[in-house]
């Protein structure tokens, strides 16, 4: 850890080297590299490090980058390194391009603030500044981006930097594919500001990692919002032209309550879905789901009851509370502790008179039931065991063959559901998942049922219970030699 010293007028002066030929150097920063003040440079591998004085004073901190060293390690030893030659007296650190574009630069200022040492900023030339003029654009409109992960806005002008080698353009590549179509412009920029500066562009399923590991930077030309679909932002953008001026008079006319069925439709063809397990399929309905999500925040908007940002917002808090293992000082080594926490937490944030509260009612009613059943364990309101329930399931059967009336007969049906969905939580079973497998196995062969009946010209409905049973058997024995 960084120690303050106490070197009252000693000054640090922070310059950049710029882009890279010498000639794009600053006068002021020229007149230090010759001045004989004591110089670090941050690599000795950039053009103007030519420019030094041949008597000057200077060292690097090659040395210093080492796969040992992580970004955070070796930006702190750098800093400690020039706060040691600070204390001697003057000191120029000298980075590649605009001084305050290099990590080290911001760390050295709060470590020369900490340590009551001066120092100045000195303005230079960047990288995006001789990219802008050889690509021929206005450099207040790009937005810069870091090879190494920085988000890319894809509807704004962007220029990627920071690939050391063929792994991380490879890498870069990947995740532009992520954001941009395969054949989206990519403009290679390389040597720039010197007699071999080239531009080369070719659509990005077409890049070279070798080339981009020696680049300079890749430009990539904006993309209009209708074309930017693989970015939450494009998404967004087209469903606000839906609701907005002009769109879809349906969409414009749907509110919270008009919206309810198709929210409930969609949430169900996720679920069958993952249920199938297509990828694809999967993919397709959770974009359905997420665009109700949106729909209900364009109506919310033209409402005037709140915005997708306070979706976004209560979403991300409420996360960021009950994680605090994740995000806090606190320690959970397993999901049940977790989830113990997270109970604990949502007790917190909003008191209920009853572990029932929050369940809600328009859950199914075997989903309901499940999930009211299971919070009651919580607080021990259950049997100990498997065979308490199914003790109950006995009698409760026993209860219903004995009622007598549609009403009676109802409600003793119920209590047997309520039971099975008990036995079910014991066994770590979701009631509602085994009931719809239940369903979809039945749905399966009794489509195989009618086949057999149509190629055997037999009319179903004049088979006795016999003739039914033989061809529920031979579905049954055709579906377990398929899945052999």
């Amino acid at each position: 850890m960084l120690q303050p010293v106490s070197t009252i007028g000693h000054f640090i002066h922070l310059v950049g080297l710029g882009p890279g030929s010498p000639s794009l150097l600053t006068g002021e920063t020229r007149a230090l590299l010759q001045s004989g003040a004591r110089i670090i440079v941050r690599t000795r591998h950039h053009p103007a490090i030519g420019e030094l004085d041949a008597n000057a004073t200077w060292a690097t901190c090659d040395d210093l980058d080492t796969p040992a060293h992580s970004q955070d390690e070796l930006s702190t030893a750098i800093v400690e390194r020039v706060l040691a030659a600070a204390q001697h007296g003057e000191v120029v650190y000298a980075v590649p391009g605009h001084p305050l574009a290099d990590p080290t630069v911001p760390a050295l200022i709060a470590a020369a603030n900490t340590s009551v040492i001066a120092h100045r900023v000195y303005p230079a030339l960047s990288h995006v500044d001789v990219a802008a003029t050889a690509l021929g654009i206005d450099p207040a409109s790009i937005q810069l981006c870091d090879a190494r992960g920085a988000r890319i806005d894809a509807q704004r002008p962007a220029l990627v930097t920071g690939f050391k080698d063929h792994d991380a353009a490879a890498s870069l590549k990947a995740r532009l594919a992520d954001i941009y179509p395969a054949d989206h412009p990519v403009t290679v920029l390389t040597a720039a500001s010197t007699p071999q500066e080239t531009l080369s562009t070719v659509t990005l399923s077409a890049v070279d990692p070798q080339l981009v590991g020696a680049a300079d930077c890749l430009y990539l030309p904006p993309l209009a919002p209708l074309d930017d679909v693989r970015r939450f932002d494009g998404l967004l953008y087209v469903v606000e032209r839906l609701n907005g001026p002009g769109g879809c008079p349906w969409d414009r006319e749907q509110d919270h309550h008009s919206l309810r069925p198709y929210l409930l439709e969609e949430s169900y063809e996720a679920l069958h879905a993952i249920e199938t397990g297509d990828p694809e399929a999967i993919a397709e309905e959770l974009g359905d789901v997420l665009f109700q999500v949106l729909i209900h925040a364009e109506v919310a908007k033209r409402q005037g009851e709140f915005h997708f940002a306070d979706i976004a917002e209560r979403a991300s808090r409420k996360l960021i509370s009950r994680h605090p293992h994740v995000f806090g000082t606190a320690t959970a080594s397993t999901a049940e502790e977790v989830a113990r926490n997270w109970e604990a937490l949502k007790q917190v944030e909003k008191p209920r008179t009853s572990i029932l509260d929050g369940v809600p009612p328009t859950l199914p009613a075997l989903a309901a039931s499940q999930s009211i059943q299971g919070r009651a364990r919580r607080v021990g309101f259950d049997w100990p065991d498997i065979e308490g329930p199914l003790e109950k399931l006995a009698e409760e059967i026993e209860e219903f063959a004995r009622a007598d009336g549609a009403g009676e007969r109802e409600d003793e049906f119920g209590d047997i559901l309520f039971v099975i969905t008990n036995i079910a939580d014991h066994l770590g079973i979701d009631a509602e998942q085994a009931l719809r497998g239940a369903n979809e196995k039945f749905r399966r062969r009794f489509g195989r049922v009618e086949a057999m009946a149509t190629r055997d010209a037999v009319d179903l409905k004049e088979l006795d219970l016999a003739g039914l049973d033989s061809l529920w058997a031979r579905a049954k024995a055709e579906e377990a030699a398929r899945d052999q």
